[in-house]
């Protein structure tokens, strides 16, 4: 112990302008990622703003209740949650990657350089923007949509009260958001590929889809397999401002849509439980840590490379 203390010390002033440079980042992550830690401490009180976080009395598990007091809600809330994350992971994973591998191949640099600029815009627009758009697109009286269906001699369709609907269309608004932006990350790996190896393959006859199953997905593998696993890590976590901008207070969609945080949310608004709220994030932290922790388990036991850690 006393020798390893030794060398760190001596890797300290050794090292030192090194060192100097890690503490802004260090300060940062301390400042907002673990001092706010300590608020933890609310799911296990009952809370009281006259009394303050640390004052409010302990309550044990008490917090944990709503897990009790109505299963079966959460339960659908629960699979909800996790049903569409899947989708959104799984489908828009799939979609960035094919998204990037297409703009590699164009060669003209004038139209590569404006569908990378195009595909990323509807990342920067708001949901309540993308719920207006939705609205206008899928209301039955004047949407878009019925009256394309209805030029075609087909009835429309109170979309707004069919929740069957919902997962398809949270799945298509939510990769026109995001697969553009998530392509950049995939675009930028598949540059890092050795050029060599397109040039190898083009001398042994390789045609472009060969060259890019049995190059371009292998180079970007870990990649994916990195973004795969942060993105399950939030598993349990709904994107609020995307369900709750397109659906709201819709009871009628809520078998399909709601999902852990909005449930949380409409809990709050009724009950303003504040250490219920805590307990319910603190629940999703720990499973989603422990969902990385298995994934990355499961990565490292077929490619030491790909792991996280």
């Amino acid at each position: 112990m006393r020798r390893a203390v030794h060398v760190l010390f001596s890797d300290l002033v050794k090292n030192k302008f090194l060192y100097l440079l890690v503490l802004p980042g260090l300060a940062y992550f301390l400042l907002f990622s673990y001092l706010p830690m300590a608020g933890i401490i609310v799911a296990f009180k009952e809370y009281r703003m006259d009394l303050g976080i640390f004052g409010s009395p302990f309550n044990g598990l008490d917090n944990f209740r709503f897990l009790t007091v109505d299963t079966a809600s959460v339960l659908k809330v629960i699979f909800n949650t996790l049903f569409l994350n899947i989708l959104f992971i799984g489908i828009g994973t799939a979609l960035a990657v094919i998204t990037a591998v297409l703009i590699n191949e164009i060669r003209l640099t004038w139209f590569k350089k404006i569908s990378q600029s195009l595909i990323i815009l509807p990342n920067f627009i708001s949901w309540i923007i993308v719920a207006v758009f939705a609205y206008n697109f899928l209301n039955t009286d004047f949407g878009i949509l019925n009256g394309w269906l209805k030029g075609l001699g087909m009835e429309g369709v109170s979309w707004y009260n069919r929740a069957e609907f919902w997962p398809v269309i949270l799945v298509l608004l939510y990769s026109w958001k995001s697969v553009g932006f998530n392509s950049i990350i995939y675009l930028a790996a598949i540059t890092g590929i050795d050029q060599e190896q397109y040039e190898s393959a083009s001398l042994d006859g390789a045609s472009k889809f060969r060259k890019i199953w049995h190059i371009t997905i292998p180079g970007i593998s870990k990649t994916i397999i990195i973004l795969l696993l942060l993105a399950i890590g939030r598993i349990f976590y709904g994107d609020f401002g995307m369900i709750y901008g397109l659906v709201g207070d819709n009871s009628l969609l809520f078998s399909t849509t709601d999902v852990i945080d909005t449930y949380v949310f409409r809990a709050l608004r009724t009950l303003n439980d504040v250490g219920m709220s805590s307990a319910i994030g603190l629940l999703q932290s720990v499973i989603g840590f422990l969902l990385v922790f298995a994934a990355n388990a499961v990565v490292r036991k077929y490619d030491k490379d790909s792991a996280l850690f």
